[in-house]
């Protein structure tokens, strides 16, 4: 597989990521039976997009860049959904997970 592939895979598993999480919340806790199913589903396809974005892609950049992403994709839906403005601190904490990926992605030496 080549490496476009790689990054549709991993662009492929943010999203679903995101969409799976955000759907997490509407489930209220797996009591409601199509937010659930669709979470389960969607958490499923995305473990199967970060594989195969890790077959060609290395591992510290695939995983980093996905859940560095999905956590800030998450917060700007809570915050666009359901009115959730993160405190200071949740700012803060979003914005060192993106300088963290940033640094692993393009600061991190591979061998």
């Amino acid at each position: 597989m080549k490496p476009l592939f790689g990054y549709f895979f991993l662009t492929s598993a943010i999203l679903f990521g995101i969409a799976c999480n955000s759907l997490a919340k509407m489930s209220d806790g797996f009591t409601k039976l199509t937010p659930s199913v669709l979470c389960i589903l969607l958490m499923c396809i995305t473990m199967f997009c970060i594989a195969k974005a890790m077959q060609v892609l290395p591992v510290g950049f695939a995983y980093s860049t996905y859940s560095g992403l999905t956590v800030t994709g998450v917060v700007l839906f809570a915050l666009v959904k359901y009115n959730q403005f993160p405190n200071i601190y949740g700012l803060i904490g979003v914005v060192l997970i993106i300088i963290g990926v940033v640094m692993v992605n393009y600061l991190g030496k591979l061998n």
